[in-house]
């Protein structure tokens, strides 16, 4: 297995794109931390909220107990800090559905701040990495054999440009098919070249 080219630029431009990619991850790792951290400080209200709100309906509704002791009209009394109570707990209630709501958002946002980016590595530049490793660790290998300079030589054929090919000679590929030597060396370091591989 071939993680890098033979060639010095080629393998250069590689190592800096792997590092970019390592950067780059890591940067959208930090960036969904600080949006969970900033989502979550959005908690805060709500935590005051149902902290308020619970201490208020505690404190009527300990009023509304004393009162109701109260004879003759302490049950009268007893209604008014009863409803106020109820609607402190609400608030309270309020207040803790505001600290799930942000838990939720606190979850969600940064998991697409993270997965776009990690989208992109792994279904873009993931891919075509692979793709290079496997083609230049087969290339690699068969580079010394004759057969293999053949398979290179037909490779490249088939896949380099004809401005590439035709610099090579008109006849190239009619000399490819009778065998000639030269030829197929020169196509298969043409093949090994784009690789980023030398000719050994």
């Amino acid at each position: 297995m071939k993680l890098y080219a033979d060639r010095v630029p080629v393998a250069l431009r590689q190592l800096i794109t792997d590092l970019l990619v390592v950067v780059w991850v890591y940067l959208w790792i930090r960036v969904a931390l600080w949006i969970h951290d900033v989502v979550e400080k959005l908690a805060v209200p709500g935590r005051k909220l149902e902290s308020a709100g619970s201490g208020i309906a505690d404190n009527l509704a300990d009023a509304g107990g004393k009162v109701g002791r109260v004879p003759i009209v302490g049950d009268e009394l007893t209604a008014p800090f009863t409803g106020a109570a109820d609607a402190a707990r609400s608030l309270a209630d309020a207040g803790q559905q505001q600290q799930d709501f942000v838990g939720q958002l606190a979850l969600i946002l940064p998991a697409v701040a993270v997965g776009v980016p990690l989208a992109l590595v792994l279904f873009m530049w993931l891919p075509m990495r692979v793709r290079w490793i496997r083609r230049a660790g087969i290339a690699a290998a068969v580079r010394n054999d004759p057969a293999g300079q053949d398979l290179l030589a037909l490779r490249a054929l088939a896949s380099q440009p004809l401005t590439k090919l035709a610099k090579l000679g008109p006849d190239i590929a009619q000399s490819w098919r009778s065998g000639d030597a030269a030829a197929v060396s020169a196509l298969a370091a043409l093949e090994l070249r784009e690789l980023g591989l030398h000719n050994r």
